[in-house]
């Protein structure tokens, strides 16, 4: 009889084979991973069709000298359309002015949808009442916007110039045409940020606002200290989203004004739209809409890194 020792025993055990799978464990996890390809499909396929494809296409139609009504073949030109550009005083202008109507929409529209948001979190009599005509701007398209804000600022008879005694052509002005519609503009998108922040409040525990209270701390002290802190990310997102919106604006202010008078109001989407479908320059407009892509992407960057930077210091 051969001895049976500890080594022995523990040589047998590590020279034993590898106890095989559960079977089926492998399988069930493809078929999983299957099922939610077949769940997320429905959603991808309208996403690839309707925004990367086009997307795509634009970049490569920004290469070609891509024209309407001719008969010759498209070329490829390479960056002849991006040179073009860069040489292009009437584009940079309308970028300027993009800008400039972006951070001038933006920044009031902010900080009105922030206090009509605290104002609406209040219990209130009619709360219910409030809330929902808050949102009636949103409700409504661009273009019924648009054109209920010129019989506003109609000359003869608009309801601004009959309230103030006055016949002017705010639309038609150089030096107002600019500042009315950044008013529209803020009034269209203010319940889409109002909305969004609300719902950050609600959020919001009010036994803090409480506890700050017993502290002796004042409203604007609570704000600071309780309501922005717990705001904050859902602030920098819509914020963000909002400078994009209006970046690309094009529908609001073509029913507007169609960037008259004299080009005051030509927003960098209104120009692309004018160089494709009014001088049939498709390939030079794609270079202008591959430039805007870029400058938001960027925009976009930095602010998510900031953001990033301010939660890891925080």
């Amino acid at each position: 009889m051969i001895p049976v020792t500890a080594a022995s025993a523990r040589s047998d055990q590590g020279s034993a084979p590898p106890p095989s799978a559960a079977p089926g464990k492998g399988s069930g996890r493809a078929g999983s991973g299957h099922r939610a390809w077949f769940l997320v499909l429905p959603a991808l396929i309208p996403i690839l069709l309707l925004s990367v494809g086009p997307l795509l296409y634009g970049i490569v139609l920004a290469f070609t000298d891509s024209q309407a009504g001719r008969t010759d073949p498209t070329q490829w030109i390479g960056l002849l359309n991006f040179q073009d550009l860069l040489r292009d005083t009437l584009f940079w202008e309308s970028f300027r002015i993009g800008l400039v109507w972006a951070v001038a929409v933006s920044v009031p529209q902010f900080l009105l949808a922030l206090g009509l948001a605290l104002l609406l979190n209040q219990n209130l009599r009619f709360r219910w009442l409030s809330r929902a005509l808050a949102i009636v701007p949103w409700a409504m398209p661009e273009v019924v916007v648009g054109i209920m804000w010129r019989l506003v600022y109609h000359p003869d008879a608009g309801l601004l110039n009959e309230t103030l005694g006055t016949h002017r052509d705010w639309l038609g002005s150089l030096s107002t045409a600019l500042p009315a519609v950044v008013v529209v503009g803020i009034w269209a998108r203010l319940p889409q940020v109002t909305v969004t922040l609300l719902a950050g409040l609600s959020n919001v525990p009010r036994e803090l606002h409480e506890a700050a209270a017993m502290d002796g701390a004042g409203a604007w002290r609570r704000f600071c200290t309780v309501t922005w802190p717990a705001i904050r990310p859902i602030a920098l997102a819509i914020s963000a989203l909002s400078f994009i919106w209006n970046v690309n604006s094009f529908a609001l202010v073509y029913v507007l004004t169609g960037g008259g008078p004299g080009g005051r109001t030509r927003l960098p989407m209104l120009f692309a739209y004018e160089e494709a479908f009014r001088y049939g320059q498709f390939g030079y407009a794609a270079a202008m809409g591959c430039v805007l892509v870029a400058v938001v992407s960027i925009l976009l960057a930095v602010h998510l890194v900031a953001r990033l930077k301010g939660d890891d210091d925080a």
